[in-house]
């Protein structure tokens, strides 16, 4: 069971950053409705992800990792935990900022009322960090994933 609670991980967070690069996409080309929805499906599916990534753990399925170029992977899987940890807040707080300022807006056609402004400028300068953090270990839990398939060894606890 625990295998196929990981495997679903994986498919949830791949997902998840195809839905984020869409919504980079959507909101370059100024179609905010479409952003908000891509976003809150990324959100969604990185939730999900993390539920069944701690599921997965509390199950006892851990792979450790027997191939090669140890240090490579070590390094990568190092800098993947750390970044990992902190776009948990860097996604919060792009999101606070976000439905802060939708509210104080009342429609995405009003985001540049005074009472939202601030808000949708901090959610801008929060997602420049956000984007490239989500994206790095996005990318990196794939290849993790991929070498753990290739040289993990699943560990018996």
């Amino acid at each position: 069971m625990a295998e196929t609670i990981n495997q679903w991980a994986v498919i949830t967070i791949v997902l998840s950053g195809l839905a984020l690069l869409v919504g980079v996409f959507l909101i370059r080309g100024g179609n905010r409705e479409a952003h908000m929805k891509a976003m809150l499906v990324a959100t969604t599916l990185a939730t999900i992800f993390l539920v069944l990534y701690l599921t997965r753990l509390g199950l006892g399925y851990e792979k450790k990792y027997v191939g090669p170029y140890r240090g490579a992977y070590f390094a990568l899987l190092i800098s993947h935990i750390i970044l990992a940890a902190a776009n948990l807040p860097l996604a919060a707080g792009a999101l606070w900022n976000a439905t802060k300022g939708l509210k104080a807006a009342g429609t995405l056609r009003n985001i540049d009322v005074p009472a939202a402004r601030g808000y949708f400028n901090r959610h801008r300068a929060w997602v420049r960090w956000t984007v490239p953090v989500w994206l790095y270990v996005a990318v990196t839990g794939w290849v993790i994933y991929l070498l753990l398939g290739r040289y993990g060894e699943v560990i018996k606890g």
